[in-house]
């Protein structure tokens, strides 16, 4: 006689998903992607009955975001190539997160470390061309990373909303830029657009071989790995997080919060300043008002639906670096705005801010009936 009670291991086998252990264990890791990829497809929901009164097929509108980012080698190359500074102004946001601070002053340090590589490049001309490129490496790091170290500072010394902070600096930033490209730094030759003069052939960074995707794109990718071992794998990392979870604690078990504060605040800065060292060396070849291009902000977006998680921001910023791509397809084919992408991306904010409160409380992500 046989039993026809079901063995649990056999049932957990065929369903995964029916077992409460498994929940409990990797309930927050399919939250951590159920939700936010429901807040992605809710705000192009939105966006369709958005386009949908202009008397655009929504349909077509989805079509074309696809081909206009994802569709053909060259749109994935153009994709790439807009992802690259998005996932490191992205861990300007990411970075400091662990630590409970919100900054969103990327784009003042991706504009100060293109200011301070492309000076950099100009004071070495008859230097060799990796020596020159090295230069712009560490030049532009260190004008991003002691330009968001500022913000980290006021808050730490002076109690300073460092969101608050961060935002003016890079208005700061901007008249900086604007003063010096129209000022001492401008090329007499800039007659239309005042610009810098140009860093040299030579001095630019390149593409990877066989694409036109340049080199920033494996800048990004290894400055997120290194962003996630620095945070999840080391002593540095852990004091971090455990400061975010509750400063008062960890001062009472003597952590040095201030420097730690300072520390994140300047590595944040310096992967916004090395997005502006690849703009200017990879891009540009020169400094001007182009550098200005919403990088920055579109990277606060990318880290928060990521979840300020520095590998998940990878995927992320070649999500919304496909978005910002198919703006022009979708102007030359429909008729739209090219900003109507930044419409789009508004509107992803805002579902992402509003499905933060369903963090936790969904109850069969928890094991329970």
């Amino acid at each position: 006689m046989t039993s026809e009670v079901a063995d649990p291991a056999e049932v957990a086998a065929i369903s995964p998903a029916a077992d409460p252990g498994f929940l409990q264990r990797y309930g927050g890791t399919i939250e951590y992607i159920l939700i936010p990829g429901a807040a992605l497809i809710g705000a192009l929901g939105v966006f369709g009955i958005f386009v949908a009164l202009f008397g655009k097929n929504p349909l077509d509108l989805y079509f074309y975001m696809y081909q206009g980012a994802f569709g053909t080698w060259f749109s994935w190359q153009n994709t790439l190539t807009r992802a690259a500074p998005l996932i490191l102004t992205a861990l300007c946001t990411a970075l400091p997160a662990q630590l409970g601070m919100v900054i969103i002053g990327g784009e003042g340090a991706l504009l100060i470390g293109a200011l301070a590589a492309t000076g950099a490049a100009l004071m070495m001309q008859s230097a060799p061309p990796l020596v020159v490129q090295l230069a712009m490496v560490g030049a532009g790091m260190a004008g991003g990373g002691l330009w968001i170290m500022l913000a980290g500072g006021l808050r730490q010394y002076r109690g300073v909303n460092e969101t608050i902070s961060s935002l003016l600096l890079v208005y700061i930033a901007l008249a900086i830029l604007n003063h010096l490209v129209e000022g001492m730094m401008r090329d007499p030759a800039s007659l239309n657009k005042p610009s810098t003069r140009e860093i040299g052939a030579a001095n630019m960074i390149g593409s990877i071989p066989g694409t036109d995707v340049h080199w920033g794109l494996v800048f990004g990718v290894i400055a997120a790995i290194a962003s996630y071992i620095l945070i999840y794998h080391t002593v540095f990392g852990f004091a971090a997080r455990v400061a975010g979870g509750n400063i008062r604690a960890a001062k009472i078990v003597g952590l040095s919060v201030g420097k730690l504060i300072l520390t994140i605040c300047f590595l944040a800065g310096a992967s916004a300043g090395l997005a502006g060292m690849v703009e200017v060396a990879a891009v540009q070849g020169r400094t001007n008002a182009n550098l200005a291009a919403g990088y920055g902000f579109t990277g606060i977006l990318v880290a928060f639906l990521a979840r300020q998680n520095p590998l998940a921001v990878i995927p992320v910023a070649i999500l919304l670096g496909g978005i910002s791509a198919s703006g022009g397809l979708l102007q030359r084919r429909l008729g739209l705005p090219d900003a109507s992408v930044q419409v789009l991306q508004g509107i992803i904010f805002v579902f992402v801010l509003a499905s933060d409160a369903l963090y936790g409380r969904i109850g069969f992500l928890k094991g329970k009936s």
